[in-house]
């Protein structure tokens, strides 16, 4: 059965004429609103106010819409998203990870961009940023990347092994228990135990990874057993906290109590901010294997409401591509440390220059794209609970992945139904 959707989108200007004729469904009082909906965060979205300022200045033709954002979670903010537009509603604008793009093709609920703008405007992207379906373009990028690397806190770490072995013995020294009360006052490492984008490189890293080339997944493998064994080894080893989520290990860093965290670009400003002097590192090789860890990487990008309305889709399409321009790409990278989609942008010898940067596209070489298919929500819904649960000790390794693997099984073929 086709994975995608049932029929190709039509032109845009059928398409505007289908969304004038729904006029009637609730939108006609948005036609001078241009809503976006994201899930920045904090430093993001003051950077995101910034630009939409600056928008408003360079044009003043767009000075009778009003513009407005909402901040969500990722998981929410999909959610809700295919809610709100599947009723024909919703932001003009929705920007997130590209792996959304997925769900909302299939869904009908975007359009597609290379049908809305100019050749020489996508031709500006790196193409690997591009989230690309059917032939379509579906989404724009403001940065690529998106993906996990080590970031050590220099007042701990004076070098950062690029040897999976050597690091772990590093973590072991650099783990500190003064009273040996099992709750360490430092520890050497922390991460999200909760979600499961956090052991997709270490997957990489021992020969796995989560799909085959039809989208079938490729969970109960050897090399899921042995990165999972090697993420519990931390913790039985005491160098990681037993309970870690997320927001525990950003604060846990952001106090100097953990002498690396394994965090991505959306935090690295934020660690500047509260005094952290870091450095990043490649993810260690793995000596039994040779293979460097693999984060997945993907490009953060906007997409266009299919049910967005005609006489507000000219300031969508200009505003678009004022978050997406040169100039908000090169202010973004320089405030943030991410990584351009334009390719010129990129090549700017200030940011090639830039430490941050220039080991952030280390990181990027060793990584492996998100496949932007929907059954990519099946598997991370299907890893989520037998990660925690083998990290937990409730499962052994093995026991983990086969449980990934049938769930996966299930929930594809429930969507592909």
């Amino acid at each position: 059965m086709n994975r995608l959707r049932p029929h190709r989108t039509a032109p845009i200007v059928a398409c505007m004429s289908l969304l004038a004729a729904a006029g009637g469904c609730g939108r006609i009082d948005r036609a001078d609103q241009v809503v976006i909906w994201e899930q920045m965060d904090p430093r993001e979205r003051t950077l995101l106010e910034r630009h939409i300022v600056e928008f408003r200045a360079a044009h003043p033709e767009y000075d009778d819409i009003r513009i407005s954002r909402a901040n969500y979670n990722t998981e929410d903010l999909r959610t809700q998203f295919q809610t709100a537009a599947m009723a024909m509603g919703g932001p003009n604008l929705v920007y997130g990870p590209s792996d959304q793009v997925g769900p909302f093709v299939i869904m009908d609920l975007i359009l597609p961009l290379d049908e809305l703008l100019p050749p020489e405007v996508l031709a500006r992207f790196d193409p690997s940023g591009l989230p690309t379906l059917e032939g379509h373009v579906w989404g724009l990028p403001d940065q690529v990347g998106n993906h996990l690397t080590l970031v050590a806190n220099r007042a701990h770490v004076d070098a950062i092994p690029e040897d999976a072995d050597a690091w772990v013995e590093q973590l072991r020294r650099l783990t500190v228990d003064r009273d040996g009360d099992g709750k360490p006052e430092v520890y050497g490492v922390v991460f999200d135990r909760i979600e499961p984008f956090f052991l997709v490189p270490w997957l990489g890293g021992f020969g796995g990874w989560v799909m085959d080339a039809q989208a079938n997944p490729t969970l109960d493998t050897q090399g899921m057993i042995d990165a999972l064994a090697f993420l519990k080894s931390l913790v039985d080893a005491g160098v990681m906290p037993r309970e870690c989520d997320y927001q525990l290990a950003d604060t846990l860093f952001k106090e100097g109590r953990a002498a690396y965290i394994v965090n991505g670009p959306w935090s690295w400003d934020g660690y500047r901010q509260a005094g952290v002097d870091i450095e990043l590192g490649l993810l260690p090789r793995i000596p039994a294997t040779g293979l460097w860890p693999s984060p997945m990487t993907a490009a953060k990008c906007y997409s266009v409401n299919r049910y967005t309305h005609p006489q507000s889709l000219p300031a969508t399409l200009a505003l678009l591509r004022w978050l997406t321009s040169p100039e908000v790409q090169t202010d973004l990278a320089r405030e943030l440390a991410v990584l351009p989609g334009d390719i010129e942008v990129r090549a700017d010898p200030a940011l090639v220059a830039d430490p941050l940067l220039a080991a952030s596209r280390r990181q990027v070489d060793h990584g492996r794209i998100m496949p932007i298919v929907s059954e990519m929500r099946a598997i991370w819904d299907a890893m989520r609970p037998a990660y925690q649960a083998c990290l937990s000790g409730e499962a052994t390794p093995a026991e983990a992945a086969a449980r990934m693997q049938e769930r996966a099984v299930r929930l594809i073929a429930e969507m592909r139904e």
